[in-house]
């Protein structure tokens, strides 16, 4: 059993050892291959999770054999049908899935009390000052991936690296059911090389404007100091600055808290027009106002935002601080889906509403407060 004081233990271990030691596991296809598990018939064959094709379902994760005929998640149903005729096409089970994560999560617990689950099927945990397998983070990761196997007849990667940031990327350099280390004395060689897209938070669209000007692995980001990143990429560039040299101080966080919450519906058939679009606005934010009930004594709403993916499968989304204005939740929301509707003037296949969060545990968030009437935050 951990010390019970874990805030206390990270402060001694902190002080003794400055070096951390982070392992970030994932789960192999992870939905997948628990029903993989749970049906051995469907060994061998192309398999995926998600919704019905004729129903405009979409797909949540697929096996490596689905892969290979260019599957992937968030893909269509039915475009991943077309790609692989032979694909079976299995509706989720999120109770097996979250039992199968919790069984992982007592393996977790045998090493260590500083996880961080980042979704069901992946999580990040500090072994810094370990006892378990004579200190090696590597030997832990192995250990872990022998003992989740034996538990749940389902593979994990596993990545082990000096912080967050590399952790995560080694667990998919030996993807799947491989394991990857990278040591201190090795993270300068090994980032230098490393593409830009590979770096968390670099999307398609500052890829690009990367590559445009030559950038392309982190070696060749350095050569641009932090107040030119800055001017090209607003904020994100320091931080562009610091991971190209693999510096990441983030810490496990054990207790990890919401920064925003949604709703979103897939229509079985397309919404043509504006006015079919304003008329989900209602049932969407009553699903919404439902969820953030549960949750409204902890946090407080500091913007709304709608999404709008078209049928064409483009998509955006569109974003506002809450109004100072008398304006209604209802009347916001509606204005905000007008003016992302008119960006693309097609049918429309998804609709989604959301709010970015203040957490009332922070000392921050009670300052911004102030700034603002208590009704404007509690979303009704």
């Amino acid at each position: 059993m951990m010390d019970s004081d874990p805030d206390f233990l990270r402060k001694r271990i902190q002080q003794k050892v400055i070096q951390r030691k982070i392992i970030h596991i994932d789960f192999d296809a992870f939905f997948a291959s628990i029903e993989i598990r749970d049906n051995p018939k469907l060994s061998g064959r192309s398999v995926a999770v998600g919704g019905a094709s004729d129903r405009r379902g979409v797909i949540a994760t697929c096996n490596y054999e689905a892969r290979r005929f260019g599957v992937h998640s968030a893909m269509s149903s039915a475009q991943a049908m077309r790609l692989c005729p032979e694909l079976k096409i299995i509706p989720p089970h999120f109770s097996v899935y979250r039992e199968a994560s919790a069984e992982a999560h007592a393996v977790f617990r045998q090493y260590t009390d500083f996880i961080e689950p980042l979704s069901l099927d992946e999580a990040y945990l500090d072994v810094t000052g370990t006892s378990h397998c004579r200190g090696s983070a590597t030997l832990v990761a192995e250990e872990i991936r022998q003992k989740i196997f034996q538990k749940l007849q389902v593979t994990v990667s596993a990545g082990v690296a000096p912080n967050k940031f590399l952790a995560k990327i080694a667990s998919d350099w030996n993807k799947p059911n491989g394991l990857f280390v990278i040591t201190p004395d090795q993270v300068n060689d090994f980032i230098f090389d490393l593409p830009v897209k590979k770096i968390h938070g670099v999307g398609r669209v500052t890829a690009e404007k990367l590559h445009k000007k030559g950038i392309k692995n982190c070696g060749q980001l350095r050569q641009y100091s932090i107040l030119e990143l800055s001017r090209w990429f607003g904020s994100f560039g320091e931080r562009l600055w610091e991971l190209s040299r693999g510096k990441d101080d983030r810490e496990v966080q054990t207790h990890r808290r919401r920064k925003s919450l949604s709703v979103e519906h897939t229509y079985d058939q397309d919404l043509v027009g504006l006015e079919s679009a304003m008329e989900q606005v209602g049932p969407l934010l009553d699903e919404l106002q439902q969820r953030f009930g549960k949750i409204e004594k902890e946090y407080a709403v500091s913007k709304y935002f709608v999404k709008v993916k078209f049928a064409d499968f483009t998509q955006t989304t569109l974003e506002e601080s809450i109004p100072t204005t008398g304006e209604s939740t209802l009347d916001h929301f509606s204005r905000l889906m007008a003016q992302a509707w008119e960006r693309g003037r097609r049918p429309v296949r998804l609709l989604g509403l959301g709010v970015r969060l203040l957490d009332l545990q922070s000392e921050r968030a009670l300052e911004q407060l102030e700034l603002f009437e208590k009704k404007q935050h509690n979303l009704r």
